[in-house]
């Protein structure tokens, strides 16, 4: 069983940063072979892809780009979010997300979720 705790969410202004981190660890768990990545839920909407890693290669949605970073250390099993000039629009549930076959944008390729961390930015 893997499991995954997310950190790092809470309340920001509206062009604030917030950097949420996710640990990794499981009986023979091994983060070098799975694809890393963040989805998010906002209220009364589906849970939709953020960003991932996968194959060396990193995904974002159109409207993080170039203000989201996902990054991971395998070594210490964690996979990261930085996230800067945050907007109202990006108040949601973060929950991080691990798999083997995890493809980008695709949910059910996930094998594992976190619990995931609240993230509220004001206006």
């Amino acid at each position: 069983q893997v499991q995954l705790v997310e950190s790092g969410g809470g309340l920001v202004q509206a062009g604030g940063s917030l950097r949420l981190s996710c640990a990794a660890s499981g009986r023979a768990f091994s983060m070098y072979i799975m694809g890393v990545g963040w989805f998010r839920q906002a209220p009364g909407k589906d849970r939709e892809f953020v960003a991932s890693i996968s194959g060396g290669n990193t995904y974002y949605i159109d409207p993080v780009k170039g203000r989201f970073t996902i990054s991971r250390d395998n070594a210490k099993n964690t996979v990261n979010l930085q996230m800067n000039s945050l907007k109202p629009e990006d108040t949601a549930v973060y929950y991080c997300a691990v798999g083997p076959r995890m493809r980008p944008f695709r949910s059910d390729t996930v094998d594992y979720w976190g619990q995931g961390t609240q993230v509220t930015v004001s206006s």
